[in-house]
C-alpha cells in the first residue's frame, strides 16, 4: 500500500466510526506504530482529522466553513437524487414554488423540468439557468438579483427587498446544517436573513436535506426546526437522529437511495 493510499485509509476509518485508537490501525493497515503516529500527525495538519492522546478523531466542521456548489455536488449524489424525487412528488403543474440555493435542491430542479407551467422564485443561479434551458415546459423562473455566494447564493439586500413583495405556494429549503436546538443553520450570515426572506414569502416550507447535514451547526441559525412543516431526507439517517426530527417537524420523509444506502449510512444505523 503506497503512503497516500494508507492515509486515505485512515481518513475513512476514522471518519466512519467517528475516532480510532493507533493500535487499530496499526492492526488494520499492517504498518508499525511509529508510521500510524506520523501519518495521523500530517493528517492533523492537513485539517483531514485531528489528533487526540493514542489515535485520531474526525474533525469538528467549523461553524463558518463554506465550500463552493462545485465540491458539493460531488458530496452524497444518490441520497440528493433520492431526495429531489421525493420533493418532486409535492409539485403539481402550473404551480408557483419557491427553490433556495443549493446542491440537494439543484437536483430537485433537474426533475421539475419535466414539470409543465411552473413558476419558479429562486436566489439560485444554477437552478434559475437549469430551468431556463427547459423553456420548452413553459416556467417562468423569478431570479433575485443580490451578491453572489460560494454556493452560488444570491443574497443581500437587494435579494431581501425582491423577496418581500412575492408569494409561493411552497418552498422548497436547503440547509447546510440541521440541529435540533440550532435548528437550520448556514454559514454565511447574508445567506442567513435571505433565507428567512424566502422562509416568509412561502405558505409552507419543505427542506430537502441529506442525512450527513442532521447535526452540522453553521454559524447563523434562520430557521427553527419547529417551523418546518415537512423535511425530506434519506434512509442514511439514524435511528436517534430520526427520532429526533419526527419529533421536531411537522412531518418527515425518508427517500431511498438506488441500490440502497451507502456504507457509510449503514455504519451510521449500526450505531
Amino acid at each position: 500500500m503506497l503512503a497516500s493510499q494508507r492515509r486515505a485509509a485512515i481518513v475513512a476509518i476514522v471518519e466512519e466510526h467517528g475516532a480510532a485508537r493507533v493500535s487499530e490501525l496499526v492492526e488494520r493497515l499492517g504498518v508499525s506504530d511509529m508510521t500510524v503516529r506520523r501519518d495521523i500527525e500530517r493528517l492533523d495538519g492537513e485539517g483531514l482529522l485531528e489528533r487526540v492522546h493514542g489515535g485520531a478523531v474526525a474533525a469538528a466542521p467549523r461553524a463558518a466553513d463554506e465550500p463552493g456548489f462545485s465540491v458539493k455536488s460531488t458530496l452524497m449524489t444518490a441520497e440528493k437524487q433520492a431526495v429531489a424525487a421525493e420533493a418532486a412528488r409535492l409539485v403539481q403543474p402550473g404551480a408557483t414554488i419557491g427553490i433556495s440555493a443549493g446542491t440537494t435542491t439543484y437536483e430537485l430542479a433537474r426533475v421539475l423540468r419535466a414539470v409543465p407551467q411552473l413558476t419558479v422564485v429562486t436566489n439560485s443561479v444554477p437552478v434559475a439557468q437549469l430551468l431556463h434551458e427547459s423553456a420548452a415546459a413553459g416556467h417562468v423562473v423569478v431570479l433575485t438579483g443580490g451578491v453572489r455566494t460560494p454556493s452560488d447564493a444570491l443574497v443581500g439586500p437587494v435579494a431581501v427587498t425582491a423577496l418581500g413583495g412575492l408569494h409561493v405556494d411552497r418552498l422548497f429549503l436547503g440547509a447546510h446544517g440541521i440541529d435540533r436546538w440550532a435548528g437550520l443553520t448556514t454559514p454565511n450570515l447574508v445567506e442567513a436573513e435571505t433565507n428567512r426572506a424566502l422562509v416568509r414569502s412561502a405558505r409552507t416550507v419543505c427542506v430537502l436535506a441529506d442525512h450527513t447535514k442532521v447535526g452540522i451547526i453553521g454559524l447563523s441559525t434562520f430557521m427553527g426546526l419547529s417551523e418546518v412543516d415537512t423535511l425530506i431526507t434519506d434512509s442514511g439517517v439514524s435511528a436517534k437522529d430520526r427520532a429526533v426530527l419526527e419529533e421536531s417537524v411537522m412531518h418527515l420523509v425518508r427517500a431511498e437511495p438506488t441500490g440502497g444506502p451507502s456504507a457509510s449510512s449503514r455504519a451510521d444505523n449500526a450505531g
